[in-house]
């Protein structure tokens, strides 16, 4: 081992080499990996090193190679490209790594009990004599179990990193690709990356072929060809696409590939024939799996809709609505009694239209007539927010479709499904718009051929996330009665935000009231509000303002919980990551963090992907409750339930004080604040500022560029869809 002198002066360009003990962490990027650490020299002295330290910890003998730089706040720094870790052979150096929390069972307590019993011979006894362990006082069969498969899953999930270092590979992914293969991801990585992209969410087609191009695998091999292709029709899944036209599907391949058009066109042949691939019209393909998915939405609503048998009890429709009008103290306008009507009268319908246009009221109606002849009823939303609205609207209990379905971790599928289906009368499905096409096919599944279907949603609204058009192809496929609300009802009430959104709808550019530069200058009194800001950073520092003095001083309300930031884009000054950090350091203290997680005790926080084993789900917002640095464990309040993520599932959490507009679908939130600059010109489209304007309540703030706004309402040129869904109504 080699050791360099310890005071660079910056001037030597080759690479180095520094050999030592790990002494303290000074900073860890725990999604990347990334480090700043002091490391102490075998003669004594000291150095800081920074690069990516896949789960090294304290006590640790490392090498590491690289070059000198000086940091103009930090000083000299030693900055690798690679590093090379061993055990500590001495008594200071295993009880310090033991102690580090990196072995679950192991804290820094038993740390000194079992180096004080076992010595230098410590790591030998974990690794081969684990029974020993019980010779320890307070350490029983249970935890000795505990902390044996720990120590070997530290191994494997260490070889593991030590070999996607220089891939960007975050830990929370490599405990992913340990959970998915074991001890045998190396193995699988080293032989066949472009297998990992295909069957672990998150390592990508790119990672797996930079991979690839080191091991050697030729750039025409047929895995890279079948890997590329699927990456495409996986991209164009991301824009929304359930299906691509064949020419943009070699084009785009060819372009990702750079190889020849024959190659691909003789590899989709072969996935042609193996069903990987189907041809749903000519030169429209698909791939199976949401093949099968747009095929079973089809096929079960056709059911429905010829099976004769309803299980709604009979009534006298004309009756109820009568009953209803004199319950909610008014008549009802020509298009919601024929809304009703239609509810009540066939098994397929759908109820279209923007806020304030009596959704609400129809709603109400249906579900008390319904209740009163003691139907069996199910009320459903995409999200926790939209369910609780509905639950509010109706006096009825209402479930996010996840819950409704009620997934079973065993058996990694919902309990309800086209075998076992749900028990009810009648289904009101609210913000259908937000629905995707495989959530659509798991819960039309589970629904009964004898059950009234009713589908809620604002066709102006963002379209879902997720691949497809669920609601805009059911009103197209004539399958279902259709009921288009389009009277205003709300404005009568001084709702300036009904009366904004449906300018926007009406391609009306002028902002409606008077903009101005101060927040001294706003009225608290009206419900919409343009700030205008000189630059990024004004636009963000006038939000900030508003959040943390305005809005608690004018309203009373919790800034918190009960206001949410919703921007376009997440990079840049008044993107969701830099307000979400400077939020954080608004309102919660930084002694209430951590030196391994960003999140701190009180944080606002959001799940960014659905988690069937803890039951969160994707949009499922909550607060930071508790953070375990021992275990390395984070316990979040969501809606009524704790839930205790661990190290592995931390990465699945975002701060939530800002969030992108796509995420706040399905929701409402008493204040909305929106950024709005020229900067995000890219995203500014008539249905995204139109989605962040209706999901305010009571007040909406936008803050930023009125030439932006203009620009926004201006785009109505949203990216048509490409999906098989009316084909295989057609079909079935």
């Amino acid at each position: 081992m080699k050791e360099i002198n310890t005071q660079p002066d910056g001037s030597n360009g080759g690479e180095e080499v520094l050999f030592g003990s790990l002494e303290k962490i000074i900073y860890r990027n725990d999604g990347n990996g990334y480090a700043v650490a002091e490391l102490k020299l075998e003669n004594g002295s000291s150095a800081t090193i920074c690069g990516l330290m896949p789960n090294v910890q304290c006590g640790e003998i490392i090498e590491v190679h690289g070059l000198w730089s000086k940091h103009e706040k930090h000083g000299q720094q030693f900055s690798f490209s690679k590093i090379e870790s061993k055990l500590p052979s001495d008594i200071k150096g295993i009880r310090r790594y033991l102690g580090s929390g990196l072995i679950d069972g192991i804290g820094k307590g038993y740390a000194k009990k079992i180096v004080d019993h076992f010595g230098k011979n410590t790591f030998s006894v974990l690794s081969t004599e684990s029974a020993r362990l019980l010779e320890i006082e307070g350490i029983g069969r249970q935890r000795a179990e505990k902390i044996k498969a720990a120590w070997n899953q530290q191994f494997a999930i260490r070889d593991i990193m030590i070999f996607l270092q220089t891939y960007e590979i975050s830990n929370a992914m490599c405990m992913r690709l340990y959970d998915k293969y074991g001890e045998r991801a190396r193995e699988i990585l080293e032989t066949d990356p472009y297998r990992v992209s295909k069957e672990v969410s998150g390592i990508g087609f790119k990672t797996a072929d930079r991979i690839a191009k080191n091991i050697g695998i030729p750039e025409t091999h047929f895995s890279r060809i079948e890997a590329g292709i699927l990456h495409v029709f996986s991209e164009m899944e991301s824009d929304g696409h359930t299906c691509a036209a064949r020419e943009t599907l070699i084009r785009n391949t060819q372009i990702l590939l750079k190889i020849s058009s024959d190659r691909i066109e003789a590899r989709l042949g072969n996935m042609l024939s193996f069903g990987q691939i189907f041809e749903i019209e000519p030169n429209i393909l698909q791939l199976s799996t949401i093949r099968n998915a747009e095929n079973n939405i089809a096929h079960a609503l056709r059911n429905i809709a010829s099976d004769d048998r309803c299980s709604v009890p009979k009534l006298d429709v004309e009756s109820a609505i009568k009953w209803a009008q004199s319950r909610e103290g008014f008549v009802f306008d020509d298009a919601q009694v024929e809304a009703l009507r239609a509810s009540l009268s066939t098994k397929l319908n759908i109820i279209t239209g923007g806020p304030g246009t009596g959704k609400t009221t129809i709603l109400r109606a249906l579900v008390a007539i319904l209740s009163a002849k003691h139907a069996k009823i199910a009320l459903c939303a995409p999200t926790g927010r939209a369910a609780q609205r509905l639950f509010e609207t109706t006096g009825l209990e209402a479930k996010t479709i996840h819950r409704l379905l009620q997934y079973n971790p065993g058996e990694r599928k919902f309990l309800f499904n086209d075998e076992n289906q749900l028990d009810t009368d009648y289904i009101i499905i609210d913000e259908a718009s937000m629905i995707d096409t495989y959530l659509a096919a798991s819960l039309i599944r589970a629904i009964p051929s004898k059950t009234a279907i009713m589908l809620v949603g604002d066709i102006d609204q963002l379209p879902s996330v997720g691949p497809g058009n669920i609601l805009n192809d059911l009103i197209n496929s004539q399958i279902f009665t259709v009921s288009r609300l389009n009277k205003i009802f709300r404005q009568e009430g001084c709702s300036d935000i009904v009366a904004t959104a449906y300018a926007i709808r009406n391609d009306d550019t002028s902002f409606p009231y008077h903009a101005v530069y101060q927040v001294s200058q706003l009225d608290p009194r009206r419900d919409v509000h343009f700030l205008l800001a000189l630059n990024p950073e004004d636009c963000a520092e006038k939000v900030v303002s508003i959040c943390k003095k305005y809005v608690p001083q004018w309203y009373n309300i919790d800034p918190i919980n009960d206001v949410q930031i919703l921007v376009p884009m997440h990079k840049g000054t008044v993107g969701t990551d830099s307000l979400n950090r400077l939020l954080q350091d608004t309102f919660v203290d930084r002694s209430f963090g951590t030196d391994w997680t960003q999140f701190r005790v009180g944080d606002k926080v959001i799940q960014t992907k659905n988690n069937y084993d803890k039951g969160i789900f994707n949009g499922d917002s909550g607060r930071v409750l508790h953070i375990n640095s021992d275990d390395k464990e984070i316990v979040v309040q969501f809606n009524q339930e704790t839930v205790t993520l661990f190290r592995a599932n931390i990465n699945d959490l975002s701060l939530a004080y800002a969030i992108s507009i796509h995420k706040s679908q399905g929701s409402e939130f008493p204040v909305v604040i929106i950024p709005l600059l020229k900067q995000h010109f890219i995203m500014l489209q008539r249905n995204l500022i139109y989605t962040a304007i209706t999901r305010g309540k009571n007040k909406v703030f936008m803050v930023g560029d009125m030439d932006a706004y203009g620009i926004a309402v201006k785009n109505n040129k949203t990216d048509t869809r490409l999906t098989g869904l009316i084909q295989a109504l057609k079909r079935s």
